[in-house]
């Protein structure tokens, strides 16, 4: 392309020419990806994430999801309109169902904005905090082609502030939503509504502070999801600001007190009880399921009979999940469908009167006793979905399956044996998949485990000890009960090391210390090239540990440690004269194993096939 056609003996020099169209588009594309690295693309509800998450069956909660789309299309014809509705209810009730069906009957309209599913205990970890929300909502404004006007004034916004990101919730949705939304003109074609689906599972990131109390973790908790109902509330009070808000979550006391105080006269409320005939819809999904049973295995076209799903119906008590969960058990082909059927039907039936989750808790009892160890896989499902330490780890590391299997078997093929016969309540991925995690299909199973009163005996009490046993058998027989190849063996030793120790593990060490071949892990850790920072935040988490103890132990485990801090940060002594001050510095009151003296002596094999993990070391000081 010539930009000056026919001239001739023009000199340009070192002019330099832009195309204006192209600059412009290499810039919104840059803007586009810096906001797409602070997204949770895992909570729209049509993302390749939730392909599996619960949407009504067809023909069920029509009448709720009727309400919803009715006043989207027409609340502002109201004699006092409300510009945001709560939906809400009782866990398993089907309010994430709901929203997820609404969001496609919206889309298909084209009434949905952009929506937030948030989830604390399954798929992506940054689907279960605030920071994601704002710009995940602006994300999916950029992409609508009926608000380019819109999209281009956040990408601006991006542009010029990258650090948007790291300011306030209430910053980031004025600058990121209401600012760019200011003076845009609608028309019958623009979007109407956003949807924020599971906000009481929202949770505070406690960045790896395991030592936070769950009543200090629970307050956290309701700080951020008071804050995001605050933005909320300020943005539907804003003239600008086109949309309505629907908010789906269980009845918690900090949501409940905001909607009936402080945002009384702008809420529209739904609770889901039997106002919406959640038996109806339940007779409706029973049906299609059993009818898809009926194909598979040849039945009878009046199977089951109309008593037994009466029966299903009533132990429900209008919780969803209770007819969702039991078909799952009926489907796994762990036996005739019949006889899986009949052991649900005649399970114990309980009093709905004292708890409301009577009837789900026995069947949730009843699949947990399917297992040949259900004590055992009861605590293992706690220690991954509640404790404060492979949960924290998931959380923050999105830890395969594969991987907790390597950690809790104390022989390989346990995890398979002990989670046989619950794949109605959790997803557990083949064995040759290395990448997925565990998942539970509903946070109410969560709740069932946490609580003694509901589970009996199954309840884990100390979920730390069991972690600690497992953590330091890895330790006594470096590595993990199942043989693994070379490349498996470093990125399971990689994972490991990054697993948080705390000081409530001291009795463990004192007693087991001696158990350790500190130079095999070592040696091991330099063959590998561990110098992760989780390599290093490791050995000085083990030397703080050292810090708070007094006997010929832990004077020896001082040594160690602060040997393994030496070696991560690359300082390690390098002559006879740096060696022998060395151990007069951290002399102690008791003999030190020749194992340990063999780490630390200039020239030695071990000292060598240090030096990889010293360079790296020294190269962090630098």
């Amino acid at each position: 392309m010539s930009y000056f056609p026919d001239a001739r003996h023009v000199n340009t020099g070192d002019m330099t020419i832009i195309n204006s169209g192209s600059y412009h588009n290499v810039r919104s594309r840059n803007a586009v990806e810096k906001l797409r690295e602070h997204i949770a693309a895992g909570a729209m509800h049509d993302s390749a994430e939730r392909c599996d998450a619960p949407k009504c069956h067809p023909e069920t909660r029509v009448a709720v999801q009727d309400e919803l789309v009715g006043w989207i299309e027409n609340g502002d014809t109201e004699e006092e309109p409300k510009k945001i509705f709560w939906i809400t209810g009782p866990a398993g009730g089907g309010k994430t169902a709901i929203m997820g069906s609404t969001a496609e009957t919206c889309q298909k309209k084209g009434l949905l904005a952009c929506c937030f599913f948030f989830s604390s205990f399954t798929g992506s970890t940054n689907r279960r905090f605030k920071r994601c929300l704002v710009a995940t909502l602006a994300y999916q404004l950029v992409q609508d082609d009926r608000l380019r006007d819109v999209g281009e004034r956040i990408l601006s916004c991006v542009e010029r502030n990258p650090a948007i990101f790291e300011r306030q919730l209430e910053v980031r949705l004025d600058q990121l939503l209401l600012q760019p939304l200011r003076g845009i003109r609608r028309d019958a074609q623009s979007p109407k509504v956003i949807l924020i689906d599971g906000l009481d599972e929202c949770q505070a990131e406690q960045h790896s502070d395991i030592t936070q109390t769950r009543q200090e973790a629970a307050r956290a908790n309701e700080a951020d999801q008071k804050e995001i109902l605050h933005a909320l509330l300020k943005a539907i009070n804003d003239p600008s600001f086109p949309f309505r808000i629907i908010v789906a979550s269980r009845p918690e006391h900090i949501i409940q007190s905001f909607f009936n105080n402080i945002a009384l006269h702008t809420t529209r409320r739904i609770f889901l009880d039997d106002k919406y005939n959640p038996d109806a819809d339940m007779h409706l999904f029973l049906e299609a399921k059993f009818a898809e049973i009926r194909r598979e295995y040849q039945l009878s076209a009046v199977w089951p009979s109309s008593n037994v799903k009466q029966t299903l119906v009533e132990n429900a008590s209008g919780q969803f999940i209770y007819v969702a969960t039991a078909m799952r058990f009926i489907e796994e082909s762990s036996a005739p469908p019949q006889e899986l059927l009949d052991q649900i039907v005649t399970l114990r039936r309980q009093d709905v009167s004292v708890n409301p989750f009577a009837r789900l808790d026995v069947l949730y009892t009843h699949i947990l006793n399917s297992s040949p160890q259900p004590l055992l896989a009861a605590s293992w499902l706690s220690l991954i979905f509640l404790s404060a330490f492979l949960e924290e780890l998931n959380r923050e590391r999105n830890l395969s399956a594969h991987f907790t299997q390597l950690f809790l078997e104390s022989s390989p093929g346990g995890a398979s044996y002990v989670f046989r016969g619950l794949n109605s309540l959790v997803s557990i991925p083949p064995t040759d998949d290395h990448i997925s995690p565990y998942l539970l299909f509903h946070k109410s199973f969560m709740d069932f485990l946490g609580d003694p009163s509901r589970c009996g005996s199954l309840y884990l009490d100390d979920r730390g000890e069991l972690y600690f046993t497992r953590y330091f058998q890895i330790w006594k027989n470096k590595g993990p009960a199942k043989p693994l190849a070379a490349v498996e063996q470093g990125v399971f030793i990689h994972h490991f090391l990054e697993m948080l120790v705390d000081r409530n593990l001291s009795w463990f060490m004192e007693q087991n210390f001696e158990m350790y071949d500190v130079a095999w892990w070592i040696a091991t850790l330099t063959a590998f090239n561990v110098s992760s920072p989780g390599f290093i935040q490791g050995a000085i988490g083990m030397k703080d540990v050292a810090l708070f103890a007094d006997s010929g132990t832990w004077d020896i485990m001082r040594l160690v440690s602060r040997g393994l801090e030496q070696i991560a940060l690359g300082t390690i002594v390098s002559s006879k004269s740096s060696h022998d001050q060395f151990l007069r510095h951290h002399n102690t009151r008791f003999p030190l194993p020749n194992a340990i003296r063999e780490h630390f002596r200039p020239g030695s094999q071990t000292a060598a096939r240090i030096a990889p993990v010293a360079a790296f070391g020294r190269m962090l000081k630098g």
